[in-house]
């Protein structure tokens, strides 16, 4: 999931939420204001890598 965070003196904070890089970095370049464009990864499994030994 990626979303695109802007920050504006009109609106304030607005956060929106895409499925695809490819659709975000296409509305990320018709939003105006001081914007993030952030990756979002969930973890559901356990990896043993993240395992604190």
């Amino acid at each position: 999931m990626w979303i695109i965070t802007v920050y504006s003196n009109e609106k304030g904070i607005t956060m929106y939420e895409f499925d695809s890089e490819k659709e975000a970095r296409e509305a990320l370049q018709d939003v105006k204001g001081f914007k993030i464009l952030s990756e979002i990864i969930y973890l559901n499994e356990l990896s043993p890598a993240l395992v604190a030994v």
